[in-house]
């Protein structure tokens, strides 16, 4: 029987730890790597990424919102994306991030939609003192108490559907303001024309004018507005709840913004403050003839033959921004993100709330 030979390969198992680090993959915090279940634990799962040691997601990072067990986001042998959240600890581990990639996608969605300026429906959850908080795409969002267009307490809104309009989108700040006022306005708008009379009833009065509710939405009838006579404050011509005759002057849906005029459908200078009854009276036909005017100028035509009252005007003083402000500047935004901030890639990973 011949006698086996020993073949010297020159490769031991030190060669051969050393070609699998050689050909070891690597991850850094921010790339967005594949990977599968093969563990789930009580508190998060284990995540084999193709690294020597099997990489962990907790529980928190699993998704945008609430996750009380694993298994509702994840499955056994389950493969999907992953976000490589930290660096590998003293044990080799990464840990890894379903909840960043869900961030990522969200804030490009709403982008998207504030960029076809749509209009998205969200269910109040919860409300403070500056307004009420929503969830879009499941980012959280805010509405400024000035941008809730309903005669509701802040606090009855709570699960409460609303159409929503994007005021800001701001990812690198951490903000998402919408606005339920200018929703509303946008649609109540297709439905209106300017030089179009319409009843409301007076919903308040400030220094600069009077807030007229038509239908649901609201119009400012400017204190320059309200007749060709000098008026000193709206108060004295208006009462909360009155109900008014007035006609839309301008229709601005970028601003969200209704401005009507009752000094228009005056047929003689002074008359809602001597003879209101017959600015009502003659409104269409006072309407009809500003029109006309409106047409006539945009046509170039010669306005001679259209007759509307005159008088020493005064100068028209800017609209005070106060009516409607921008949502910076009356949203006082609370003190915690608008949207719940994601740890950044070099952080350690938060203990859950």
């Amino acid at each position: 029987m011949a006698s086996q030979k020993t073949v010297d390969i020159g490769f031991t198992l030190d060669d051969f730890a050393a070609l699998l680090d050689k050909y070891d993959y690597h991850f850094s915090p921010g790339d967005v790597v594949a990977g599968t279940v093969f563990s789930l634990e009580p508190r998060g799962a284990l995540i084999d990424i193709g690294a020597k040691t099997a990489a962990y997601i907790p529980i928190q990072e699993m998704s945008i919102n609430r996750v009380d067990q694993p298994e509702e986001v994840l499955q056994s042998n389950e493969t999907r994306e992953f976000f490589i959240l930290t660096d590998e600890n003293e044990d080799g581990q990464l840990t890894l991030s379903i909840r960043r990639i869900e961030y990522m996608r969200a804030w490009e969605r709403v982008r998207q939609l504030q960029a076809e300026d749509a209009t998205v429906r969200s269910q109040v959850f919860a409300t403070n003192r500056g307004g009420a908080l929503v969830r879009i795409e499941g980012l959280r969002g805010f509405i400024p108490g000035s941008h809730i267009s309903t005669r509701k307490a802040k606090e009855e809104l709570v699960n409460e559907e609303l159409p929503l309009k994007f005021l800001e989108v701001d990812e690198d700040r951490n903000r998402l303001v919408l606005s339920h006022r200018r929703a509303l306005v946008e649609r109540k708008m297709n439905r209106l024309e300017v030089g179009e009379v319409v009843i409301g009833s007076v919903r308040g009065i400030k220094p600069y004018g009077a807030f007229i509710d038509i239908g649901g939405v609201s119009g400012l009838l400017h204190i320059s507005e309200i007749s060709h006579d000098h008026i000193d404050t709206p108060h004295s011509v208006f009462n909360v709840n009155d109900e008014v005759k007035v006609m839309i002057i301008d229709l601005d849906a970028e601003r969200g913004r209704i401005s009507l005029s009752t000094k228009q459908l005056e047929p003689e200078p002074g008359d809602m403050i001597k003879n209101r009854d017959r600015v009502y009276e003659m409104a269409d036909e006072m309407a009809a003839k500003y029109r006309e005017m409106l047409l006539a100028k945009a046509s170039g035509q010669p306005l001679e033959s259209i007759e509307l009252p005159s008088a020493a005007e005064e100068p028209l003083d800017d609209l005070v921004e106060e009516e409607i402000p921008s949502a910076m500047e009356e949203a006082e935004i609370p003190p915690e993100p608008v949207v719940a901030e994601a740890p950044a890639v070099t952080e350690e990973v938060p203990a859950e709330a």
